[in-house]
């Protein structure tokens, strides 16, 4: 029996473009106070942190309160997140040198490394194996997601380009939509994935019971 897929490209699009858009007013205050307190030692760490995995509060489904940037827990985790960065550096940068498409493939299968770090509170080296578990069989899934939105940004940037002065404007907002839907869309992604994982981690595992003679 074929199992059924867990995400597939429009239904992630759908699903990322409502998410998105419901907590668009929170992801726009939460940009401003990333930039008003980024001069801010130390605190501009915690919160740039907290931009880059917005997605993790997003797939919860709620409207997320904008000050969540600020939460002493995104600085906690400061050096764990460096360490990451640099772990997935190092062999993306490497495997680029091999017709791109390995470092593709790579990128892909770590690219919920980060979110998991933050959320499960587990070591670097373990979020990069636990997202490359959850993506397993789902990274072109991911791929197709991101190319599509893409393209969609692109031809319709193209076109707002060609109205004059009201086209700069246009292709602003398309763009604040562009960034805000994807984290809608890696949302929904984190969610169904690791939930998936988590479902089949957490499934105890029957033991084999021999009759006796």
């Amino acid at each position: 029996m074929e199992t059924q897929k867990k995400i597939t490209v429009m239904g992630v699009l759908s699903e990322g473009i409502s998410l998105g858009m419901k907590n668009a007013v929170s992801l726009l205050v939460a940009t401003v106070l990333w930039i008003v307190t980024i001069w801010i030692p130390y605190l501009n760490v915690g919160t740039t942190i907290a931009m880059t995995t917005i997605p993790i509060e997003l797939s919860k489904g709620k409207v997320i309160s904008p000050v969540f940037i600020f939460d002493s827990k995104y600085r906690k985790y400061m050096g764990e997140y460096f360490t990451l960065i640099g772990l997935m550096a190092m062999a993306v940068i490497p495997a680029l040198f091999f017709m791109i498409v390995p470092a593709i493939v790579i990128s892909l299968g770590w690219s919920l490394a980060i979110y998991i770090l933050l959320d499960k509170g587990v070591a670097p080296g373990e979020a990069m194996v636990q997202s490359n578990k959850a993506t397993y069989g789902y990274k072109w899934t991911i791929f197709g997601i991101q190319f599509v939105l893409c393209l969609a940004y692109y031809i319709l940037s193209f076109i707002f380009g060609l109205i004059p002065i009201l086209g700069i404007l246009l292709v602003l907002c398309l763009f604040i939509a562009y960034v805000i839907i994807g984290m809608g869309c890696s949302a929904v992604i984190y969610r169904k994935l690791t939930a998936e994982t988590q479902e089949t981690a957490e499934t105890p595992e029957i033991p084999d019971v021999q009759e006796e003679p």
